[in-house]
């Protein structure tokens, strides 16, 4: 999390200061109207490049992925960017449309327009020209922005419906880098922060291309098989083993990878639950009924069927270098420990003379199937992992205090935890509160790409 925030607000400084190298009047104003088109501007700049890096990331590209810590942290920038970019967004809206309002109802005296100074360089004259299309074009796009990004945000919204609209927002963004390009100060584009602007709506442009011939991860895109499924009654969970051919790079344990059975639904992130074999080549996927799209997945997959994956992605593989580590596993959130504890059973069977990180897995749960805690019971044993289940109604609630009275050296531990959002957020501040550097020490998987 540390890097993103660090990346957000790095973005935004860097941009702030490179526009006011090229606007330095900005305080000293000659007058209301004079403020009001350098703050368009500036907000139409900031929103344009937070719009710009939120489609870069789009691509899910893999080179930023180790810094930033995954690209679940990755999607996280991306929410935030949008989120930042609809805000500011709103601001240039109102900085465009405000002052207008103001003169009508008399608030404001009319803007004295003088004669404005012949323009000579050929490409602005067309800008010129184009000027009142990218108004009246920029406008409509602002509005279908802040619709489309609002339906994003929206937790409810159903997510095939949101993988349909969310794309619309490429088709948007071209609208707008004709807005901006036209519109934005002729000045700017020979100075540093014209320079970084050209850079950010080329590399978005390309983007919103391949958005729209969707081709989003086609180089990491395998078609796999269905071998078998099981679905577990009592937690409401379907496991899918899928056989991949060879081009599948095979992966590290917790990672995760999207995977397509409908293109009309279009992809979603599954973590991947099981150690790889370069010889039987299988991956497995474990889905719980928590949506329109989950639960219908027992009735629509079948054995034999063919299904689209693309990855593998994700840092979530309890390499810190840590002899001592605690894993938390809430709900589904247990199936990256699932892997984890294949991948340490398969190197311990090939490589029994090597050390080994000591481990305490908990897994915590609402509900309860004994086909599938006999299977976690099989697995801990085979990593050599000592196991905590703990059922809500029969055990309680998992708080750090509890694993602190069950792990006397979490002091020298690593945690890991995959689950509910907000209850790694309280363990993580629980831990915090104990001394424990969590920032080093507590690795959480954001496991949600809306």
């Amino acid at each position: 999390m540390r890097n993103i925030k660090r990346a957000f607000w790095v973005m935004l400084i860097v941009l702030t200061t490179l526009w006011l190298m090229a606007e330095p009047m900005v305080f000293q104003p000659a007058n209301f109207f004079a403020l009001r088109g350098m703050m368009s501007q500036y907000s139409g700049v900031i929103a344009m490049a937070a719009m710009s890096v939120a489609m870069i990331l789009a691509l899910r590209p893999r080179w930023p992925e180790r810094w930033f810590g995954g690209l679940d942290k990755m999607y996280r920038l991306h929410k935030w960017l949008g989120i930042a970019a609809l805000v500011v967004s709103v601001i240039h809206w109102l900085w465009s449309e405000g002052p207008k309002w103001a003169v009508g109802w008399g608030w404001l005296a009319p803007p004295v327009r003088g004669q404005r100074p012949p323009v000579e360089n050929p490409i602005e004259q067309v800008f010129m020209t184009l000027r009142g299309p990218a108004e009246g074009l920029g406008e409509w796009a602002f509005y279908a922005a802040v619709l489309l990004i609002a339906l994003a945000l929206v937790k409810h919204f159903p997510y095939r419906l949101f993988y349909k609209t969310h794309r619309l927002l490429a088709v948007v963004y071209l609208v707008l880098v004709f807005h901006a390009v036209v519109l934005t100060t002729f000045s700017y584009w020979t100075s540093p922060i014209g320079l970084v602007m050209a850079v950010l709506v080329a590399a978005g442009t390309y983007v919103s291309v391949t958005v729209l011939l969707r081709r989003v991860g086609a180089g990491r895109q395998v078609h796999g098989k269905i071998a078998s499924l099981q679905y577990y009654p009592g937690v409401r969970a379907l496991e899918a083993e899928i056989d991949v051919p060879q081009g599948w790079p095979g992966r590290r344990p917790g990672q995760f990878a999207f995977a397509m059975s409908d293109r009309s639904e279009g992809a979603h992130p599954y973590t991947i639950a099981s150690a790889w074999n370069d010889k039987s080549r299988r991956i497995t996927f474990v889905a719980k009924e928590l949506g329109d799209h989950t639960s219908r997945l027992r009735e629509k997959l079948q054995v034999g069927q063919e299904v689209r994956i693309e990855g593998p992605y994700g840092c979530f593989d309890f390499d810190n270098g840590q002899a001592r580590q605690i894993w938390i596993g809430g709900g589904i959130g247990i199936t990256p420990f699932i892997a984890g504890m294949k991948h340490l059973a398969q190197e311990r069977d090939v490589h029994p003379d090597q050390p080994y990180p000591l481990v305490d897995l908990f897994h915590t749960t609402a509900e309860y199937d004994a086909t599938a805690i006999d299977k976690l019971k099989a697995d801990a044993l085979a990593a050599g992992i000592r196991l905590h289940v703990l059922i809500d109604a029969r055990d309680g609630l998992l708080t750090g205090e509890r694993i602190r009275d069950a792990v006397p050296e979490w002091r020298e531990a690593s945690i890991w935890f995959c689950g509910p959002a907000g209850f790694g957020e309280a363990l993580r501040n629980d831990f915090a509160a104990q001394g424990m550097p969590v920032e080093e020490r507590f690795h959480q998987e954001l496991f949600a790409m809306r």
